[in-house]
């Protein structure tokens, strides 16, 4: 049994490497293209009242031009920003099927700076769509981990909440691997997917959210993927490939149902 579990963390690492890989070449072809990866959320003045600001930002991978935008949290506990597993290549990957995808890197001090990070990118995103090429209507938000509870606030409470005043909330909220267990009526469609081997966040209690918001009327999605421990990120080569698919598909139908409301 442990022999086949550490081929199977060999199998992980490998294919890990392989997308951090990806994403650094990607940004280097960027580059190449004198395109703009990286957008500072904060002025300079900003950053200089407040330097744990300054290596706050957004990478940016495009996608089709006026497609919807995700921006996407990685997890690390609120003590680091786990970007190049976490967020860098789902907002990669995104891009690829046409969406624009942001990849936040936001302070750590705590939860509520982070959340004001977010509130703040979100913020940047709309005063600039036109200069970044994004629809503004139906964005989703995206975290594994402590970014999922980044993109749960944000979703229960909105950027306004955070300082970022009179903003719409997210169309859709993406959630991997957490423990949050907080949800308000307001609360965007949400999807969340978990392993049933993790020892830091117990899949029961996101399903019981889930349950709990399904009763007030929002629509829920929920995957457990029960061999599967923390931080499976994209899932390449487990069970749980392919789980991004399924997640798009999710914020485009509640996308598509919220302009047949209008």
């Amino acid at each position: 049994m442990s022999g086949r579990s550490d081929k199977k963390g060999e199998m992980m690492m490998v294919q890990a490497d392989t997308r951090i890989v990806d994403v650094i070449r990607q940004m280097q072809e960027q580059r190449k293209q004198d395109r703009q990866i990286f957008y500072d959320i904060y002025s300079q003045q900003e950053k200089r009242q407040d330097p744990e600001k300054k290596d706050t930002g957004l990478f940016f991978f495009r996608g089709e031009k006026k497609a919807p935008f995700a921006v996407v949290c990685a997890g690390g506990g609120f003590y680091y920003v786990g970007s190049i597993h976490e967020s860098l290549p789902h907002a990669l990957e995104l891009s690829r099927q046409g969406y624009n995808g942001f990849a936040l890197v936001y302070r750590t001090r705590t939860a509520d700076a982070a959340c004001q990070d977010l509130a703040r990118a979100i913020r940047f995103i709309f005063d600039h769509a036109a200069e970044l090429g994004v629809d503004t209507e139906g964005y989703s938000l995206w975290g594994g981990s402590a970014g999922a509870r980044m993109a749960a606030y944000l979703g229960s409470y909105g950027p306004g909440a955070f300082g970022e005043g009179r903003l719409p909330r997210a169309c859709a909220v993406i959630m991997q691997y957490t423990g949050h267990s907080q949800y308000s009526p307001a609360d965007p469609s949400t999807y969340a997917c978990v392993g049933g081997r993790d020892g830091i966040a117990d899949w029961r209690v996101m399903k019981r959210r889930l349950q709990c918001m399904e009763e007030l009327g929002i629509d829920t999605e929920f995957h457990l993927y029960p061999g599967l421990r923390h931080g499976f990120g994209l899932g390449v080569g487990t069970e749980a490939e392919g789980w991004i698919d399924d997640a798009v598909r999710f914020w485009d139908r509640n996308r598509a149902g919220k302009k047949a409301l209008r």
